[in-house]
């Protein structure tokens, strides 16, 4: 079993929060959306669901791509070191496009709810940079 770096829980819990914050921002945008135009923003249990999983899966991949880095921050192989985060990232990259498919397929998700969280993550770490180089200047 793979022991979680603090620095990778920590990293996980901000995207994760930041992306909790941004699925409630994006459901409420939807909602205030359908009372303006109805007929061309539905708004029903399927935002939530796909907000939800969306962020599930948009968390999830961040969290991997840190055991990944993790993994390899030891490794003196940088061949090696390449490949598993090579070998990672096509996976991470697999499992979003399958979710992209079943959010637009799937009955019961709002596809563009799904797909939306999965932006967030690489926001949210633009973000912080942006702030924070502000923050370092002051």
């Amino acid at each position: 079993m793979v022991q979680v770096q603090d620095a990778v829980k920590k990293e996980t819990a901000r995207i994760g929060t930041g992306t909790a914050v941004a699925a409630v921002v994006m459901i409420l945008v939807f909602f205030g959306l359908h009372l303006v135009i109805p007929d061309s923003v539905p708004f029903d249990y399927k935002v939530i669901v796909g907000a939800v999983i969306g962020s599930a899966v948009a968390v999830g991949n961040f969290f991997f791509m840190g055991l990944t880095v993790q993994k390899i921050a030891d490794t003196e192989d940088q061949d090696l070191a390449y490949r598993r985060m090579k070998t990672s990232y096509h996976y991470r990259t697999m499992i979003q496009f399958v979710w992209i498919i079943l959010a637009v397929t799937v009955p019961f998700i709002n596809g563009v709810a799904g797909i939306i969280p999965l932006f967030v993550p690489g926001a949210v770490i633009k973000a912080r940079g942006i702030f924070g180089t502000m923050k370092n200047n002051k």
